[in-house]
């Protein structure tokens, strides 16, 4: 069934009140797919009926798919006892989420009816910073220990990990719930079952972070070595949660979301775009453009100090856009390059000069060839065809600004995010449009240094 027709149907159904056939059709979906149609098709209020139609664990998974708005709906109309049932089922992390995105009052009432042990493993949880991988860990996971046989552990992993979000690696740990090894459930299955665990354990190449390790970069690990879960440990090596790879997955489009919004120069948001009122965005856009609008006044000026020149000259004018044009973009893509790279891990600070010689070396071949195109362009197009009065000179200063201009802004446009990171800033701040308020005030400086030393304007 095509999503539009399945889409008019469910609405169909609703409006008629055939709550039976919506609980069979609802009941077989995918919990993101029935949390998009809560968001795009049921009307407000019949959202708390068809979700008292679901399941009790697939209310739960389409609950954590639903945006912060509809949460908050639901939880107004639910009874003590359906948020409890809500609540229990979530995973801790999850639960975690909404009581950190959930105003005080709502908040208020999901800890109200957690259960004890929720209530702690979500303190646990929300006392760890907001970038750290304690933040999106699980506390729920099975551990086994090294003197447990085979048998012993299946027998523990069928009475604890019903409820567990993952069993697919267990966690081996000592007396004081030190990481010493980690076995998967293959591993378990195709063991003796007389065996001891300490036997079949993996104890060379651990992977695991710390809770106050960065969040993005547990996320990066997964994609490093192509794991599902992720061990979490303190200062002391206990183990304390896992981070399972949908979590990553979230992390990595979050991080990837808020580097491209400050790349374009805006203040990162974590709410979808139609979630977000005019007002709002214009909030988190205007004061990056009026800092970027005062710090292009430096180009008014630098044009201002060249006046001269130009009444000298006036078809130098012509060709300032091009190369103003030519110099950001040229700085935008070192800089574009670099911070994905910093974001990705393949490049540190202690890279800056390898960077640098790479780039210096693009910037020649790009140099060359831009600028010889622009001289051709120049002195054959210009001059020839449309018989506009340039000289040889004129082109060669065009051709030679164009040719420095792009070193310099590639040079620029590597070095600033890595210089960005090091201070402590995020590297996506020092993309595309600060770089080219920087580069269009050096490709200026560049232009009007060959007109007055080969023009003698």
């Amino acid at each position: 069934m095509e999503k539009t027709t399945l889409e008019n149907t469910i609405l169909k159904l609703t409006q008629d009140k055939k709550y039976k056939a919506l609980r069979e059709v609802l009941s077989v979906m995918n919990a993101f797919d029935v949390a998009t149609i809560f968001d795009r098709v049921i009307p407000a209020d019949k959202r708390p009926v068809l979700f008292r139609l679901l399941p009790k664990e697939l209310a739960a998974e389409v609950f954590v798919e639903l945006g912060d708005d509809i949460k908050q709906e639901l939880i107004k109309s639910f009874s003590d006892s359906e948020l409890s049932d809500v609540i229990d089922e979530l995973y801790v992390d999850d639960a975690a989420d909404l009581v950190d995105e959930m105003p005080a009052n709502v908040v208020r009432r999901i800890l109200r009816h957690a259960s004890p042990d929720m209530r702690k493993m979500i303190n646990e949880i929300l006392r760890y910073p907001d970038d750290s991988a304690g933040s999106i860990m699980n506390t729920e996971y099975i551990s086994l220990r090294a003197t447990m046989s085979v048998s012993h552990a299946i027998a523990h992993i069928r009475a604890t990990g019903f409820d567990k979000e993952t069993v697919n690696t267990l966690y081996v740990i000592d007396n004081q719930r030190h990481l010493i090894g980690v076995v998967t459930i293959r591993a378990l299955l195709f063991a003796e079952g007389d065996q001891l665990i300490e036997n079949i354990m993996n104890t060379c190449s651990i992977i695991s972070v710390n809770t106050l390790d960065d969040k993005e970069n547990a996320a990066l690990i997964f994609e490093k070595y192509d794991l599902t879960e992720l061990p979490v440990t303190d200062i002391e090596n206990r183990l304390v949660g896992i981070v399972t790879v949908d979590d990553a997955i979230d992390v990595l489009q979050q991080e990837a979301t808020e580097d491209i919004e400050k790349m374009a120069a805006i203040t990162p948001s974590d709410k979808p775009y139609f979630k977000i009122s005019a007002v709002q965005t214009f909030s988190k856009r205007i004061p990056w453009l009026l800092l970027l609008m005062i710090s292009a006044t430096f180009t008014g000026i630098i044009i201002s100090q060249f006046e001269s020149s130009l009444s000298a000259l006036p078809i130098l004018t012509a060709f300032i856009p091009m190369l103003m044009d030519t110099g950001g973009n040229s700085g935008s893509q070192s800089s574009v390059t670099v911070t994905r790279a910093i974001a990705l891990g393949d490049v540190e600070f202690k890279d800056i000069f390898r960077v640098i010689f790479k780039e210096s070396c693009v910037a020649m071949m790009c140099g060359l060839a831009l600028g010889a195109t622009a001289f051709a362009k120049v002195f054959i197009v210009d001059k020839l065809i449309m018989g506009k009065e340039i000289t040889f000179l004129i082109a060669l200063v065009i051709s030679l600004t164009l040719f420095v201009t792009v070193i310099i802004s590639k040079i620029v446009g590597c070095a600033l995010p890595l210089l960005a990171k090091k201070a402590g800033f995020d590297p996506a701040v020092m993309a595309s449009p600060f770089i080219t308020t920087i580069v269009d005030a050096l490709s200026l400086l560049i232009y009007f240094w060959f007109t007055n030393s080969i023009l003698g304007l």
